[in-house]
């Protein structure tokens, strides 16, 4: 199995949120996370980090924000340099999209749920 480090940007303690799902169904396929929310907090051991964190290695980051509320992370996620970066429901977003490919940088308008449930993750 090929283990993707991933990060999941909204993360929420809220089990009720799609990225709290995620997270712990990434955990269950052998993905490795690292989480960033408003809030810091946990799910299950992960801590989840408010601002952006330094990070090494990501192979994916999974975006649960809106389009508008995403500015702020353009340039961190650009810098971490991840394969892809998922564009959950609701948070498609052409222009970064756009800007994500002119860096080498994969965007997907899909589901991490669906994926991780299909095996295409």
């Amino acid at each position: 199995m090929n283990r993707k480090k991933t990060l999941i940007i909204g993360a929420s303690e809220n089990p009720a949120r799609y990225a709290n799902r995620a997270a712990k169904m990434l955990l269950q396929h052998g993905h490795p996370i690292k989480l960033v929310g408003l809030r810091e907090g946990k799910i299950g051991d992960e801590p989840i980090q408010a601002g952006t964190p330094v990070l090494q290695d990501v192979d994916t980051v999974t975006l649960y924000v809106g389009p508008q509320n995403q500015q702020g992370y353009y340039d961190y996620i650009r810098e971490l340099k991840p394969q892809r970066v998922i564009f959950n429901p609701g948070a498609e977003n052409p222009d970064f999209a756009r800007q994500l490919i002119r860096d080498g940088i994969e965007p997907i308008n899909a589901c991490t749920l669906v994926m991780l449930s299909v095996g295409t993750y």
